[in-house]
C-alpha cells in the first residue's frame, strides 16, 4: 500500500504529480491511501519515473473543479478515473457522474462566495466572512486579488483565511465559526490575531484556477447589506431534495440540460422567490438566478432593502428548456406539462419553508404558484391567498426588464419592479 500525503486539500500540483508518477509506476487504486497532511505527517516517498500518458482535457478540468469538493474520496476517485483511462478500460459512468456531480457542486459554490461575500471597512482594507460548502477559498481569493489588485482584503472561512496585501495572497489557518458569532466578534478577534496570522501565514500556491464566466466578484468596496457575518445555514432536508433531484427525470427536459438547479437559499427563509426556469448561465453554474437577469433582480433587491442571503429562490422548473441556434441556446417557455412534472420539487420547497410570502416572478411562475393561468397586469402588486393557506405576491419577472426595447420605459419598469419588492418587504414585516 502506497500512502500518499498532500500539503493542503486543494494541493492540485501534488496530486497531479503524484498520480502520473503512480501510474508510470502501475501502482493500481487500490494500493493507494490518499490524505491530507496533518502537522508533520509525511508520505512514502514517490520515486520520479521516466515516460508520459495522455489524459484528455475534459478530464483535466473536470479534477481541477472536483478536487475542491468537501468529499474525502475525491482524490481516489480521481485517480481511479486516470487509472482507467490510461489503461484503456471502459469509462466508469458512476464514477464519471459522480465526478461531474462533485465539479458541478464546486462550480456553483465558487460563483455563489463570490457574489454573497460581504466585506467590513478595516484600517488598512476590508475584512469578509464566509462559510464555504467545499474548498474554493484558495481559487476565489486569486480570482478576487487579480479583478481587485489595488484594494488589500482579507477573507476568513472556517478552512482558512486569505490575505492580500496588494502585491502578495497568504494564507493562514481558518477561524471556527463560534468564535465569530456576529460582526463586531469578527472585527475583534482581527485586530487581536492579525499580526500573529500574517506572521505565520504560507505564500499561496498554484490551485486550479476559478472560473469568472460573465460574472465579476462582488467589490470590496461596495458597502454591504445588512451584516457580514451572518448565520444562515441551508435546511438539511432540503439539501437531501436538492441531491434527489440532480438525477431527476419526470420529464424530458434533463436530456438536454447541463444539471438541475435546484433552490437555494436558509432554512426558515421568510420570502421565497419564484421564477421560471435556469438560463443559459444558471444551467452552466448550478444557481438560480445569477445570468443577466438575476444580476438586475440583485440590484433592485438591494435597493428595496432586501438581503440576498437571507431569502431563498427558485424555480417552476429545475432544467433549462432551449433551442440550439448554432453556438448559442435560445431560451424556450415550459409547457404546461412540464411545469406539473416540476410541480413535486416546488412544493418540496413550498412545505418545507412554509414562507410568510411566496413570490411569482412571471406568467410560469404564477401558473405554478396558484395552480392557474395568471394575466400578470391584473394580479400584480396585491396579496394572493393560496389554497394551503400561504400568501403569493405576482410581479414581472426580472428578465422582462432586460426586453423592454425603449430605454424611458426600461428605467419607468425597473422603478415599477423596486416599487413591487418594497411591497414584499412590506408584507413580511
Amino acid at each position: 500500500m502506497r500512502g500518499v500525503v498532500l500539503a493542503n486539500e486543494t494541493d492540485w500540483e501534488g496530486w497531479r504529480k503524484a498520480t502520473r508518477t503512480l501510474v508510470l509506476a502501475g501502482v493500481a487504486p487500490e494500493e493507494v491511501r490518499w490524505s491530507v497532511r496533518s502537522h508533520d505527517e509525511e508520505g512514502d516517498p514517490l520515486q520520479e519515473e521516466t515516460g508520459s500518458f495522455g489524459v484528455s482535457r475534459a478530464l483535466i478540468n473536470l479534477a481541477s473543479l472536483a478536487i475542491q469538493a468537501r468529499d474525502p474520496e475525491r482524490f481516489d476517485l480521481l485517480y481511479r478515473l486516470v487509472w482507467r483511462t490510461n489503461a484503456g478500460e471502459k469509462a466508469d459512468s458512476a464514477g464519471m457522474r459522480r465526478a461531474q456531480g462533485l465539479a458541478f457542486a464546486v462550480r456553483a459554490e465558487a460563483h455563489r462566495m463570490r457574489t454573497l461575500l460581504r466585506y467590513l471597512p478595516v484600517q488598512g482594507g476590508y475584512l469578509g466572512w464566509y462559510e464555504p460548502t467545499h474548498f474554493v477559498l484558495e481559487a476565489n481569493a486569486q480570482l478576487i486579488a487579480r479583478r481587485f489588485s489595488d484594494l488589500t482584503f482579507s477573507i476568513v472561512t472556517p478552512d482558512g483565511v486569505a490575505h492580500w496585501d496588494g502585491a502578495e495572497l497568504r494564507f493562514s489557518a481558518g477561524v471556527e465559526r463560534e468564535a465569530v458569532p456576529d460582526d463586531d466578534a469578527l472585527l475583534s478577534w482581527w485586530q487581536e490575531h492579525r499580526a500573529n496570522l500574517l506572521r505565520h501565514a504560507r505564500i499561496g500556491t498554484a490551485v486550479p484556477e476559478a472560473e469568472q464566466l460573465d460574472e465579476v466578484p462582488r467589490p470590496p468596496d461596495r458597502p454591504p447589506l445588512g451584516p457580514v457575518v451572518l448565520p444562515l445555514h441551508p435546511d438539511p432536508p432540503l439539501q437531501d431534495a436538492m441531491q434527489q433531484a440532480s438525477d431527476c427525470r419526470r420529464c424530458h427536459l434533463h436530456e438536454a440540460a447541463s444539471q438541475t438547479v435546484f433552490g437555494e437559499g436558509p432554512a426558515h427563509a421568510r420570502l421565497l422567490f419564484v421564477g421560471e426556469q435556469p438560463g443559459d448561465q444558471e444551467d452552466v453554474i448550478g444557481r438560480p438566478f445569477v445570468g443577466p437577469a438575476g444580476q438586475i433582480m440583485d440590484r433592485a433587491m438591494e435597493e428595496a432593502g432586501i438581503d440576498r442571503r437571507t431569502v431563498y429562490i427558485t424555480n417552476a422548473v429545475k432544467h433549462f428548456k432551449f433551442e440550439p441556434r448554432g453556438k448559442r441556446r435560445i431560451h424556450k417557455t415550459p409547457e404546461a406539462p412540464e411545469i406539473q412534472a416540476c410541480r413535486f420539487w416546488l412544493d418540496v420547497e413550498l412545505v418545507r419553508l412554509r414562507p410568510k410570502l411566496v413570490v411569482a416572478m412571471g406568467g410560469t411562475a404564477a401558473r405554478a404558484v396558484l395552480g392557474r393561468a395568471v394575466t400578470i397586469t391584473r394580479e400584480r402588486g396585491r396579496p394572493i391567498e393560496m389554497s394551503d393557506g400561504q400568501t403569493a405576491f405576482v410581479t414581472v419577472h426580472p428578465s422582462y426588464l432586460l426586453r423592454v426595447p425603449d430605454e424611458d420605459a426600461k428605467v419607468r419598469e425597473y422603478r415599477a419592479f423596486v416599487a413591487d419588492l418594497r411591497k414584499v418587504v412590506e408584507l413580511t414585516g
